[in-house]
């Protein structure tokens, strides 16, 4: 899942380690989140998207795109 979280992290001058320490997570689960080989659980997504005061849709992209009605 592609995702904007390096991005967002460095915006803020913050480490791997710094957004780690506020999210309550190991500094491991910050890079595998930012290289794209882990997708978060939903909790951990909202306390992503809360940290950034942002959606979640609009951090991570699960390639999909928009949902249509049949």
């Amino acid at each position: 899942m592609k995702n904007r979280l390096r991005d967002l992290r460095t915006e803020r001058g913050w480490t791997q380690a710094d957004l780690a320490l506020r999210l309550y997570v190991s500094r491991q689960t910050i890079n595998a989140l930012e290289a794209g080989r882990y997708d978060p659980s939903l909790p951990l997504a909202f306390k992503i998207a809360r940290l950034f005061e942002m959606r979640i849709e609009d951090i991570f992209d699960d390639g999909e795109g928009p949902v249509t009605p049949e």
